[in-house]
């Protein structure tokens, strides 16, 4: 599966917009892979209490997914979203 990194967290990534990683079953399973190669990049997406961070949105081919339980396909597409801000 491929997984498009944000600006915001590519300091994580030593740079990489992308990420292949193997299929996984779920959103979590695959948020923790990221982490085991990447220490840190979970947390900046998944508060305490195992949800998604309100100002982080992520899509499963185009479809936002709101919970970590979101099943994946094997060649499923992840495109990590942060919030833009401003005034």
């Amino acid at each position: 599966m491929k997984v498009l990194i944000p600006g915001l967290l590519r300091s994580y990534t030593a740079g990489a917009d992308t990420v292949v990683l193997p299929a996984h079953p779920t959103l979590d399973a695959a948020l923790r892979d990221l982490n085991a190669r990447y220490p840190g990049l979970r947390f900046r997406v998944v508060d305490e209490q195992d949800a998604i961070r309100p100002h982080i949105k992520m899509f499963v081919d185009g479809e936002l997914a709101r919970r970590l339980d979101t099943p994946l396909a094997g060649s499923a597409e992840l495109m990590i979203v942060g919030a833009l801000s401003g005034g």
